[in-house]
């Protein structure tokens, strides 16, 4: 059977690979929301967020022979342990500033980072094998489904909904949004609002580092693997809305699945599909799809 010409199996395989990016899309963006939205930072240091994560589960499993389904816990609390770090000690300085101090700062540790792992394990991918249990694919008779591309999909759209509905639906959501509005009346309330902020940015920089063990059973962990995404997932944050929870998470996967359909129809423009969507959004409705216009 073909669609326009393509044979179906080639085009759901097409639009399977685009979801899986969608999935890494929806949950880096989502980090970059929380983390925008709730403090009004810019974290560039997102993408290598997430290339420590997938490295701490490889070494896990190098050097410790710790499994993937203990690394997909551990690994995204040591990113947000590091995460905490960063915001008490440099991050916390600057929320008074213009954006582009945050900006500049975040860069800045994404250089250091890369660097340090590049001088250890240089620019070449490190190969880390796909779980037993999630090993194989199944026969759907339209298309081969890998199982573990299929795991990826369904556990980045059960993170990104349920942080969704804690910060949008629960009394903590309520709190952490009014903390950043209007933090001096939510402390008269006898909120801690520094830790609060410190422990939103350690969460959403958890997320990115969850992203990244997601990612390593697929592509070969590197140094580079975050620099190579974190340009995309902005392009996804700025079509959303810079700030929207919801808009970060169904723009990152319907991105995904334009790139994948662009891969079978224009494969030379797949690259540069999210870009051009990018411009458009911003020529029509310049606050995003889904931000409030001020």
């Amino acid at each position: 059977m073909e669609i326009f010409g393509v044979p179906l199996q080639a085009m759901m395989s097409q639009l399977l690979l685009g979801l899986v990016n969608g999935s890494f899309y929806a949950m880096l963006s989502l980090g970059l929301a929380v983390i925008f939205g709730l403090l009004n930072v810019i974290n560039f240091s997102h993408g290598a967020m997430y290339m420590i994560g997938a490295f701490l589960a490889w070494m896990g499993l190098t050097y410790f022979n710790i499994n993937y389904w203990v690394m997909l816990v551990a690994a995204p609390l040591m990113v947000g342990a590091l995460g905490i770090v960063i915001e008490k000690t440099m991050l916390r300085w600057l929320y008074k500033l213009d954006h582009l101090y945050g900006l500049l700062l975040t860069f800045g540790i994404t250089l250091i980072a890369e660097g340090v792992f590049r001088s250890f394990y240089g620019v070449s991918g490190q190969p880390f094998q796909v779980p037993e249990l999630l090993s194989g694919a199944t026969d759907l008779g339209f298309m081969i489904l890998p199982n573990y591309r299929a795991w990826v999909v369904l556990a980045s759209l059960a993170i990104c909904l349920a942080t969704w509905y804690v910060i949008e639906k629960t009394k903590l959501g309520s709190y952490l949004r009014a903390g950043t509005e209007n933090p001096k009346l939510v402390e008269a309330f006898g909120i801690n609002v520094p830790l609060m902020v410190t422990l939103t940015y350690g969460f959403g920089v958890a997320l990115a580092g969850f992203a990244g063990v997601l990612a390593a059973p697929i592509i070969q962990v590197s140094p580079l693997m975050g620099s190579n995404l974190i340009i995309v997932v902005f392009a996804v944050v700025v079509i959303g809305g810079m700030g929207s929870i919801m808009g970060s998470i169904l723009t990152g996967l319907g991105l995904g699945v334009i790139e994948g359909l662009t891969r079978v129809f224009y494969p030379e423009g797949s690259a540069t599909v999210v870009f051009v969507v990018m411009v458009v959004v911003l020529l029509l409705r310049p606050a995003g799809l889904f931000g409030k216009e001020k």
